[in-house]
């Protein structure tokens, strides 16, 4: 029916067991389409409902994905396969400014805050029946939640944001639905809505954050939840102005129940004001992930919402882990309380590094974006060949296919381990590598 493939099966588990195996087995391509589900009911002789039910089953398995009119068709990765194996392995001798990591010097030591936590537990060990969230955990996320703003509501502990939205997510929506996302946008949050079984609307993103007409247009389309990157946005660096904030704001105030997720994965490392939209919409989380300011191993965040969500994702993570770690709970406490970093240090030293790089490009002729954070994002007309060519020049680059669904192509600069000596011999590079250094150079 496909091809040389045909379809097989007579109940919705064994027709969708047939179009899995043919997309494991190389048989049906990524990006083909599958017969209407009317006409494959009637050449299995089946029941319409019988196909719908094994369609669904595709796509909330993440093999296929459905575009209403268009039809469904094989998804273009399996939605278990990583946008991080879109990497560049970067060969001995080549500078990888790639891997998105923070720049270790700025991390804190973990050995006091370690052993603290060790000590604390041999005095009062978490046993079962502990309460999922350490009070003095909670107080200080509180109190940080309300020095920028953000309403006072009920505060659940996550291991890493994208657990955090991942359960957020879980606890509103259902396979098919809508969710507005950033575009470019974070390579493991465009992996995630799929994976789910949610379909991705894409939203454009400037210096200030997602475009009002943007976000607009996702939520006349179906939107059922939005998720917005407060501050150093990843890959671009955007951060959300107080005048986009507003706008936003007031465009989310028409959709009541549009569930709104802010993930402030830059809390600590950077020093622009947050402009949170929380409180806006019935539904709303945010959340704070101690990963880029601490440490990644620290599988920790924070999160505040309104009460009936934070409730759904405390209980359905009963009915999982149970609890994040009281000692890395009791660690983070330890960080907090003596001001293990300093966040306008921390901040000043990426932004010396980004503005650096930045300025040097501009002065090439290669436009570069990167208001907050640790990534400089460069738009490119050939990604393949940008990447190559600075890979050619000793330098691994993050293609911006892991970032993209509809947005132009784009090239991600990660500056942690840049010195000052780095930034003339890669702007150089990057020039040459875009089309642009024989033309305009600078020494």
């Amino acid at each position: 029916m496909l091809g040389g493939y045909r379809i097989e099966g007579r109940r919705a588990s064994e027709i969708a067991a047939s179009v899995e195996r043919a997309v494991g087995a190389g048989e049906l391509e990524p990006g083909e389409v599958l017969p209407p589900l009317r006409e494959l009911a009637v050449y299995l002789e089946v029941n319409p409902n019988t196909v719908a039910a094994a369609y669904r089953t595709l796509r909330d398995r993440g093999v296929i994905e459905t575009a209403g009119r268009r039809g469904s068709r094989v998804r273009p990765r399996p939605a278990s396969t990583s946008r991080e194996a879109l990497g560049v392995v970067a060969p001995p001798g080549v500078r990888n400014v790639a891997d998105g990591n923070p720049d270790p010097a700025l991390l804190p030591p973990l050995q006091d805050a370690l052993a603290e936590a060790a000590a604390w537990n041999a005095q009062r060990p978490a046993l079962y029946g502990t309460p999922a969230i350490d009070d003095d955990l909670e107080a200080l996320a509180r109190a940080a939640f309300a020095r920028d703003g953000v309403p006072e509501s009920a505060i659940a502990v996550a291991s890493g944001s994208l657990d955090a939205i991942e359960r957020v997510l879980a606890a509103h929506l259902r396979p098919g639905d809508a969710v507005a996302i950033e575009d470019p946008g974070w390579g493991s949050l465009l992996d995630l809505v799929p994976a789910l079984g949610l379909r991705p609307i894409p939203v454009g993103v400037d210096d200030d954050g997602p475009m009002p007409d943007r976000m607009a247009a996702a939520l006349k389309d179906g939107a059922r939840a939005v998720v917005v990157t407060d501050r150093a946005q990843n890959p671009t660096g955007a951060a959300l102005s107080g005048p986009r904030a507003v706008e936003l704001r007031t465009l989310l105030a028409g959709h009541p129940g549009v569930l709104l997720i802010e993930d402030d994965h830059g809390h600590g490392i950077v020093d622009l004001p947050l402009h949170c939209l929380s409180g806006v919409t019935d539904h709303w989380v945010l959340v704070r992930s101690t990963a880029k300011a601490y440490g990644p191993d620290l599988r920790l965040a924070v999160l505040t919402g309104d009460t009936v969500t934070v409730d759904r994702v405390r209980g359905r993570q009963r009915l999982g882990p149970g609890w994040v770690s009281h000692l890395l709970q009791h660690a983070v406490v330890h960080l907090w309380r003596t001001y293990a970093i300093d966040p306008t240090a921390v901040a000043a030293a990426y932004g010396e590094r980004r503005d650096a790089l930045i300025q040097a490009l501009e002065q090439r002729g290669v436009t570069a974006h990167g208001r907050s954070g640790m990534n400089v994002w460069v738009p490119v007309p050939d990604e393949t060949s940008a990447v190559a060519r600075l890979l050619h020049s000793g330098w691994a680059v993050a293609p911006g296919a892991r970032f993209r669904m509809q947005s132009p192509p784009g090239i991600r600069i990660t500056v942690s381990d840049l010195t000052a000596d780095d930034i003339v011999p890669l702007a150089d590079a990057v020039a040459e590598a875009t089309g642009v250094g024989e033309a305009r150079r600078y020494e």
